[in-house]
């Protein structure tokens, strides 16, 4: 039996005469389009939220959390201090150099050190670009970071993966085909993300099931589900087509009912008009119930109102980041997408949107750094930093820390060795994971040892993790982070195997990062 198509017939009606109280003639789309749940979904009295940060293009994570001690260091420095343009960060405690070129890591100075409670015999340090988020590890304790971890199909030695009968993860160092397998544990052509997955677990306990994948980003195939669907948003808030407020076009309300039954009315049986036409009444509906239940975004703790006129998302004081390059400040479109989703989450704990569990998905693009690295990814790293900052004092004005958590995913890692001024495609990679939830302050997983190139100048034999090129081989699968989030989402064991079809795989199925 499919859990995840096994409706209950009283969970149905229950959640038929909520969405019809909600939406009236825009029900049935609704009905058809919102996840109903399954028989095995679990009640959820408080409010929960995950929030996946992906980061497109593939990060470069060795630039991104080091470790310092000597041997590691010598490593590192070794391997990075390559002509024309070394990307080798400097060493703590390094002043920077107002001097030097912009972006450059003398520019930058040294690299932040962070205290791990358990630092595995090393000690560590974060970019320069991060110190808000050395401030969210050391001092606030709701930063963890998991070293080495990718998708995997089972444990993986390097010598397994050099057998060609060994399984492995389908296409990798392919940018679409490992964002895919990030987001849906299988490569392009995989319509179905996990976290699309646990809503279709979690679903019947929101009323209307409308609202429980968004995605501040555009599509991303991370929250589709079974039946669960995505919806979008804009970092304004929730789609309108073509009406004001008030229902209306060029100042009439007929021409607004007449633009809304020409979008909302198929025409003709075939699937992709009806498809159509319930796309758009789901969007309608989802925009009224969504247009009373939002907070404005000038309102504290979300933003700042202006002094006079309207507000501008642009140039709201705290969603601006300092870019690093030019030295003046800039619209963080990243903040401004964790704004509407703070939005969404404050929703939903006032009960105005009728969700108690609900998956997010915002996006960072800009981190495929064949060249310019030095330049790109220290402004990269400045927004990341000061959207988590804004995302994490924005829920704890809101009294929300405890029922948030936000994790950060990438296409992969890079290699290790430069081309020159850049990075080229790899597998494994670091990441973080925030939360009031979280035991941060401490890394989850064995950070991988980082070795000399060889004679041949590519392979990195004195290092169990790296294959050629330096790129990790990873040691935690993106199914056992997952498996742990969906534990602390209220998900049970047994449905975790599910969703997660390579769990039964690894022996460690949590991570161990929640409290």
């Amino acid at each position: 039996m499919n859990i995840l198509h096994d409706a209950s017939r009283r969970l149905f009606l229950r959640k038929s005469a909520a969405l019809s109280a909600l939406v009236g003639s825009a029900a049935p789309l609704a009905l058809n389009l919102s996840a109903m749940g399954s028989a095995a979904a679990q009640a959820a009295p408080d409010y929960r939220a995950i929030v996946c940060l992906f980061l497109y293009g593939g990060n470069d994570a060795f630039n991104m959390v080091l470790p310092t001690d000597a041997a590691s260091w010598n490593a590192y420095t070794s391997t990075r201090t390559q002509a024309p343009d070394p990307i080798a960060l400097l060493a703590p405690g390094t002043a920077a150099n107002a001097a030097a070129a912009a972006g450059s890591p003398a520019r930058l100075g040294g690299v932040l050190p962070i205290a791990p409670r358990n630092p595995q015999g090393r000690s560590f340090a974060l970019h320069p670009s991060l110190s808000a988020l050395q401030t969210l590890f050391d001092t606030d304790k709701r930063l963890a970071i998991l070293p080495n971890i990718g998708p995997l199909i089972m444990p993986t030695t390097k010598a397994q993966y050099a057998q060609s009968t060994y399984p492995k993860p389908a296409r990798l160092f392919s940018h679409n085909d490992q964002q895919n397998t990030w987001q849906a544990l299988g490569p392009e052509g995989a319509t179905r993300g996990w976290g699309g997955r646990l809503g279709d677990l979690l679903a019947s306990s929101n009323s209307p099931a409308l609202f429980t994948a968004i995605s501040a980003a555009g599509n991303a195939v991370f929250l589709d589900g079974e039946t669960v669907r995505q919806y979008g948003v804009s970092t304004n808030g929730p789609t309108r087509v073509g009406l004001d407020a008030n229902g209306r076009v060029y100042g009439s309300a007929d021409v607004g009912a007449a633009l809304q039954r020409l979008v909302t009315t198929s025409r003709t049986t075939h699937p992709f008009d009806t498809d159509l036409a319930a796309a758009g009444r789901r969007t309608f509906s989802a925009e009224e119930a969504l247009r009373t239940a939002l907070r404005a975004p000038s309102e504290a703790p979300f933003g700042t109102a202006p002094a006079s006129g309207a507000y501008n998302v642009a140039n709201d004081p705290k969603l601006r980041f300092l870019n690093p390059v030019t030295g003046a400040e800039a619209a963080n479109g990243l903040a401004q997408q964790f704004q509407v989703v703070a939005r969404l989450i404050d929703a939903g704990l006032r009960g105005a949107s009728g969700a108690k569990r609900q998956v997010f998905f915002v996006s960072l693009g800009g981190f495929d750094t064949h060249d310019l690295q030095n330049r790109n990814q220290a402004v990269l790293f400045a927004q990341l930093a000061q959207a988590l900052r804004y995302f994490d004092q924005t829920l704890a004005a809101l009294g929300a820390l405890e029922q948030v958590t936000t994790f950060t995913a990438s296409d992969f890692g890079r290699t290790f060795t430069s081309n020159g001024d850049g990075t080229d495609h790899g597998w494994g990679s670091h990441h973080f994971v925030m939360g009031g939830a979280v035991r941060g302050g401490d890394l989850y997983g064995a950070f991988p040892m980082l070795g000399l190139k060889n004679a041949s100048n590519s392979n990195f034999d004195s290092s169990p993790d790296q294959l050629g090129n330096g790129s990790l081989l990873p040691k935690t699968s993106v199914d056992q982070l997952g498996a742990t989030l969906a534990q602390w989402f209220g998900v049970s064991a047994s449905d975790a195997l599910t969703v997660f079809p390579n769990l039964a795989n690894f022996g460690q199925r949590n991570l161990g990062f929640f409290g």
